[in-house]
């Protein structure tokens, strides 16, 4: 064991010595711009959760003002959550293109090409925002909605691949990993944390464009009550069934609804309990196969508490009628829920690629922790 721990500390003095691209600035900036785009996306959730998304109605001006020297007296109402917006996002723009300078300066190549893609996909992600304003197109709010979430997972990925640990991962020879339970057998087990991760994340994303569908209707929730739905666990949505519920609406000041919303918030419930089974699945595998990862173990327990907000929160939307501040929270924690995912797939891949890398003959291999 004391050999082993040689190995490891030799192994990572080397590293730190060798590896020159490593710059703790850079990784700070990184994680402030991942937390930059975080606060944009709130702040795109409360204009969208607030209906002003069209308050101020021109664009790339701001009521024929430069955007940047718009009159703060004028900051009123609507108008103020909707120029912030566009504020913010200008300031993350700048952000990214400053990161992939950074990152072009002083990164392998890997890396240079996500900080292209980052700037590309904010370029584009202005446009869009852009174009909601001048077209009035909801289906282009969604779109939208949608890039920036999966804009705020390559940045996150960027800032987990600027970290000294990760540079770590990449560097430790085999009999170290051996010391960490992560060997042999262990192996495919791994590869199967990865690969339900993954899932995960993807299913978060699902989830996130089916709340977006649902917040760019800017109508009351198709349904008011939970757990149930409209009194039943699995509500009728014929035309009989319509007409009564609207007609109650109507009586009570709420926007009708169509069977396609009915089943849209439902397919969003339904998806929020898949995605709780695959967050706790993937936890208890980490906790099973991986305890000696500490990132895993610390991200994961994260996740899982993010997961048991979520669902309140999910749940507080509809009690409230989706108030703004409840929903554009509930919008904040599922974008850090896609983000703790995106940092678990991609450690189980790093440590995936490098025991795929490290070839240990039984003779010479030590023996596995179990």
């Amino acid at each position: 064991m004391s050999a082993d721990l040689a190995i490891v500390e030799s192994t990572l003095k080397n590293s730190t010595v060798t590896d020159r691209r490593y710059s703790a600035w850079l990784n700070r900036f990184a994680w402030f711009t991942a937390a930059a785009t975080l606060f944009l996306i709130c702040s795109g959730g409360m204009v969208t959760s607030k209906g002003v998304g069209l308050a101020v109605p021109d664009w790339p001006t701001t009521f024929g003002y430069n955007m940047f020297l718009f009159p703060v007296s004028k900051w009123i109402g609507g108008v103020f959550f909707e120029h912030t917006h566009r504020l913010i996002a200008s300031t993350v723009g700048f952000l990214t293109i400053i990161l992939a300078v950074w990152i072009w300066r002083s990164e392998n190549q890997s890396l240079r090409n996500l900080g292209l893609i980052a700037v590309a996909g904010v370029v584009l992600q202005g446009i869009l925002g852009g174009l909601r304003v001048t077209m009035l197109k909801d289906q282009i709010g969604i779109f939208h909605a949608c890039l920036a979430q999966a804009f705020l997972g390559l940045i996150v990925f960027i800032a987990l691949a600027t970290t000294k640990s990760w540079q770590t991962l990449n560097t430790l020879p085999a009999d170290s990993i051996n010391m960490t339970g992560l060997t042999g057998h262990v192996s495919p087990r791994l590869a199967r944390i990865k690969t339900i991760a993954l899932v995960t994340t993807v299913a978060i994303y699902v989830q996130l464009a089916l709340g977006a569908a649902m917040r760019h209707q800017h109508k009351d929730l198709a349904i008011l009550d939970f757990p149930t739905a409209n009194r039943a666990w699995i509500p009728d949505a014929s035309a009989a069934a319509l007409a009564k519920i609207n007609a109650w609406r109507d009586a009570h000041a709420f926007s009708d609804v169509t069977a396609s919303q009915i089943w849209l918030q439902m397919a969003h419930r339904f998806l929020a309990l898949i995605i709780a089974v695959l967050v706790i699945v993937t936890c208890l595998r980490i906790w099973r196969h991986a305890k000696q990862v500490i990132a895993l173990c610390r991200t994961s327990i994260l996740w899982c508490v993010l997961l048991f907000l979520q669902l309140t929160l999910g749940a507080w939307v509809i009690w409230s009628n989706k108030a703004a501040d409840v929903a554009t929270a509930h919008v904040a924690i599922g974008a850090t829920m896609l983000s703790f995912g995106v940092i678990i797939t991609a450690i189980c891949g790093r440590l995936s690629q490098q025991q795929e890398r490290s070839t240990i003959t039984p003779a010479s291999a030590p023996a596995a922790v179990t």
